[in-house]
């Protein structure tokens, strides 16, 4: 991809929705507004999501075994939810940002491929 087309592709993003993953394994989720030469992302509207911390695994896992404590079975299954929070307004730095997905219908998907397009 030449310099104008990932100009053209990031242009083309400004107000989508994106997905960023964090080094820390925290989540934003919010709309794009701008990115700058060292790769940090500006987002609005954002949550920030972290997966949940090793205590809360350890309670969940005790309850499910105080739960099921007649079955039988060595391994058991259990879910705990991600947390998450309204942040607003967020600068995520270039350096700490290990993937961005974008959040996009499939139509929206098809009009992007047309502007991609030279």
């Amino acid at each position: 991809m030449n310099e104008n087309q990932a100009v053209k592709y990031l242009e083309s993003l400004i107000g989508q929705t994106v997905r960023v993953h964090a080094t820390d394994t925290r989540i934003f989720v919010g709309s794009f507004k701008c990115t700058d030469s060292a790769r940090n992302i500006i987002l609005a509207n954002t949550y920030e999501y972290r997966f949940p911390s090793s205590s809360a695994v350890q309670d969940a896992a005790t309850k499910a075994e105080n739960q099921d404590s007649q079955t039988t079975t060595e391994s058991q299954n259990f879910k705990v939810n991600m947390t998450s929070r309204f942040i607003g307004l967020v600068v995520v730095p270039g350096q700490h940002i290990m993937k961005i997905e974008l959040e996009e219908t499939p139509q929206q998907s098809r009009v992007r491929e047309t502007l991609r397009k030279p």
